[in-house]
């Protein structure tokens, strides 16, 4: 077995978190035209070969285009249900024991699907999920920044009584021209009412960006994060503070964030002492699963066994889970990391 071989059996078992996903970019082309059929809902792309086929994107507001071209056919609680069970599914086969989910209801509500259709079907698989193959979860439900702050204000009201299934709320959809501090009110409410808080900074906006997440919305972790690097000072107190990036390589070669993943700043990031997980944003539109995305890193970026390791620590390390779910799982790393050094 070769050396690549044996890493990349080894990165397959590795117990590891995933922070950063987002359910609707998990829908894969094949689900997408199940659901359709279902709903009896049009879609402008005759096949999933042809969905598949787009998948070609200049940047993040292309993408955007197709995402939610996909989401309109998600109408019922058995939809959110089975489109979140089709996730749980796919990364229990790459050893992924706990998960974070992004959802993003105003997706929905301003289609007229009700909230709670939308978090009872995930809410649910999650739940399953647990039972069926042990993978624990907490829920995240995102702002749309493109939308004004009277949006997620609303949002956040249908939210509450749901609390107790809603761990945090962050902000995603297009970074460009919609600071963090557009939602600065929307947030405040939100920690007043015990959410945790993330978001989305420095994917394609600016390190100014991450500043403004950071100091005006409070986050516990960044989402993406990559030009954290054009400031220095900005670096320093990441490394400090050890707040997390959620980084998503594959996500942002696709999205032309990279032109090459030789260039990917997730090695340099690591080396200036910040704590970087390794993510897949939406999977199935970027060509690749946690798995997949931890292969890249390691492959392009050569990454050594170690830090697979810290990288995979991180996630746990980052994870709104408590202490005795993470020594747990940490544990579990551990004596996988021992199992394996003893067998090869």
């Amino acid at each position: 077995m070769t050396d690549n071989q044996t890493m990349e059996r080894f990165i397959a078992g590795l117990p590891k978190a995933e922070l950063h996903l987002h359910i609707e970019g998990s829908f894969e082309p094949d689900l997408m035209f199940r659901i359709a059929e279902r709903n009896h809902c049009k879609i402008k792309y005759a096949s999933a070969e042809e969905v598949r086929a787009a998948y070609r994107f200049n940047n993040l507001q292309e993408f955007l285009d197709i995402y939610y071209e996909g989401a309109q056919v998600l109408l019922k609680e058995e939809d959110f249900y089975d489109l979140t069970m089709a996730y749980f599914t796919r990364i229990s086969e790459q050893n992924v024991v706990h998960t974070e989910i992004f959802f993003d209801p105003q997706t929905h509500t301003s289609r007229g699907v009700p909230f709670a259709v939308v978090i009872n079907g995930i809410h649910r698989a999650c739940r399953d999920a647990e039972s069926r193959f042990g993978i624990s979860s907490r829920i995240i439900m995102c702002f749309l920044r493109h939308l004004d702050a009277a949006s997620a204000f609303a949002t956040l009201e249908e939210a509450i009584p749901f609390k107790s299934i809603i761990s945090a709320v962050g902000l995603d959809s297009s970074e460009q021209g919609h600071p963090p501090s557009k939602f600065k009110a929307v947030f405040d409410r939100a920690r007043d009412l015990g959410f945790l808080t993330v978001a989305h900074a420095g994917e394609e906006g600016p390190a100014d960006y991450i500043w403004e997440a950071l100091d005006l919305l409070k986050v516990s972790r960044v989402d993406h994060g990559n030009r954290s690097l054009e400031d220095s000072n900005l670096v320093k107190r990441l490394a400090d503070t050890k707040v997390p990036l959620t980084v998503c390589p594959l996500s942002n070669l696709k999205l032309c964030v990279v032109k090459d993943m030789r260039e990917h700043p997730l090695r340099t990031l690591m080396e200036h002492g910040l704590m970087v997980t390794v993510n897949s944003d939406d999977p199935a539109y970027f060509g690749g699963y946690v798995h997949e995305n931890y292969l890249a890193v390691q492959q392009y970026l050569q990454l050594t066994k170690e830090e697979i390791v810290q990288l995979a620590e991180n996630s746990f390390m980052a994870s709104f889970i408590s202490d005795a779910e993470r020594e747990r799982f940490l544990n579990m790393l551990r004596e996988y990391v021992k199992t394996f050094a003893e067998k090869n």
